[in-house]
């Protein structure tokens, strides 16, 4: 994702409300999965269709094998940086913060052809993602970047991973200078709780959330607005703006999976009235819930089927890998609307200070983003920095309102995969 950039001005008031025609019901799903949305890259070069980020600072990230140096998001065509003289490679950042993608029969073992790959996926007739962390070049590919380890032996760096109580201060230092970084004006995909309440901190720019009429999503925001007296433009969505919006996210993500699909609209609707009030960037909270133990299935590692690891730190490092599959989608689907998204969680002294904190400052009891909270107290209202959340495809309303959809038009809950059916129904109309 890009750097902090500048965006459009806005009126000091609340937005005018658009009302429209829905149908709601009540659900109550509260199912792990991505929130809010995030990715602080740094200064794109001019041909984006080559590279995006930061050139200098990827070349020596992957020149010392250095994950976190500051490099951020990267993705594209890069000069070798151990051997200059041996031609470019293709490389990506470690979090897979910036899409890359190969044709699925692009050779592995030597540099591909220009059109073999691409930044955008849907100028591919078949892409697969490029493995986050890696460098291809022409003696073929392999895994340069890797996420370090909180062993407990400072092995992650910094103060924090060696000196006990000096975690929060840390992550509170690193969340301070990346929110800094962003402009003043930038507008903040916003949901009401702690990930987005924080990110709005940053920035005096309006607030912006999707969803269906009484869905747990508006509400928040409204609460949330009146505590922090900020303005906030509500897009309350319709079935009509809902199929749309589902045509355009599976072409531009290349996705079609409902979970996938029922994440990004509220992202793309979002970014799409964001564009038409003439802003360039979008703040999302990316990444909150992977870094920093948001997950159910991370407070309970030991007994959840859902991950592998049996204690709450590896799962959260375990849950940090989904990361590269996940950003990509979120970042395709807010470029389609017109703007960058930037994701000052996901900057990389964020993302080492987190990789430092111990389970307790993840999960403490019945509390979870144990660390981030702390952070959040100093900038926030008790009520957005302790309020419960729902994932985004729920607390919008949208997963049910497509599964509504689907089923209207003949695709029943006994069938199989009826709403990804339907979903491709739309597309292909």
């Amino acid at each position: 994702m890009a750097s902090p950039g500048a965006s459009g001005g806005t009126s000091p008031h609340r937005a005018e409300v658009a009302h429209v025609d829905t149908d709601p019901s009540e659900r109550t799903d509260d199912t792990d999965s991505t929130t809010d949305a995030d990715c602080v890259g740094s200064t794109t070069p001019p041909d984006e269709s080559v590279f995006r980020g930061d050139r200098d600072r990827a070349r020596i990230a992957v020149e010392q094998g250095d994950p976190l140096s500051g490099a951020n998001g990267f993705a594209g065509l890069l000069e070798r940086p151990d051997d200059p003289d041996a031609g470019q490679a293709l490389v990506r950042d470690v979090l897979g913060r910036e899409p890359l993608f190969l044709e699925r029969d692009a050779p592995t073992d030597e540099l591909p052809s220009s059109d073999d790959w691409a930044v955008d996926p849907t100028t591919l007739d078949a892409p697969e993602p490029f493995p986050a962390g890696s460098i291809q070049d022409a003696d073929g590919r392999r895994q340069r970047l890797r996420l370090p380890r909180n062993s407990g032996v400072g092995d992650v760096g910094g103060t924090a991973a060696a000196v006990p109580g000096t975690e929060v201060d840390e992550l509170r230092t690193a969340i301070d200078d990346a929110l800094a970084a962003l402009d003043p004006e930038t507008p903040v995909a916003f949901s009401g709780g702690v990930d987005s309440g924080l990110v709005a901190t940053g920035t005096d720019g309006p607030l912006y959330v999707a969803g269906f009429p009484d869905s747990h999503d508006l509400e928040a925001a409204r609460d949330a607005e009146i505590a922090m007296d900020r303005e906030l433009h509500e897009i309350e969505l319709t079935h009509d703006e809902l199929r749309r919006a589902v045509r355009e996210v599976a072409v531009a993500t290349g996705r079609t999976n409902p979970m996938d699909v029922s994440i990004a609209v509220p992202l793309f609707l979002v970014a799409e009235r964001v564009a038409a009030d003439g802003h360039e960037t979008l703040a999302v909270g990316q990444g909150a819930d992977e870094l920093f133990g948001g997950y159910a299935k991370v407070a309970k590692a030991a007994g959840d089927h859902r991950v592998d690891a049996d204690s709450v730190t590896a799962a959260r490092d375990e849950v940090l890998q989904t990361l590269p599959e996940q950003l990509p989608r979120d970042v395709l689907a807010i470029r389609a609307a017109g703007v960058e998204p930037v994701a000052p969680l996901l900057d990389d002294a964020v993302v080492r200070a987190a990789l430092a904190l111990p389970e307790a400052l993840l999960v403490r009891d019945e509390e979870r983003k144990v660390a981030l909270r702390r952070v959040a107290t100093d900038r926030l209202p008790d009520s957005v920095a302790n309020r419960d959340k729902k994932a985004l495809q729920y607390g919008s309303l949208v997963s049910r309102e497509l599964d509504r959809l689907a089923r209207q038009n003949g695709y029943k809950r006994r069938m199989d995969d009826h709403v990804g059916k339907y979903v491709r129904e739309l597309v292909e109309e």
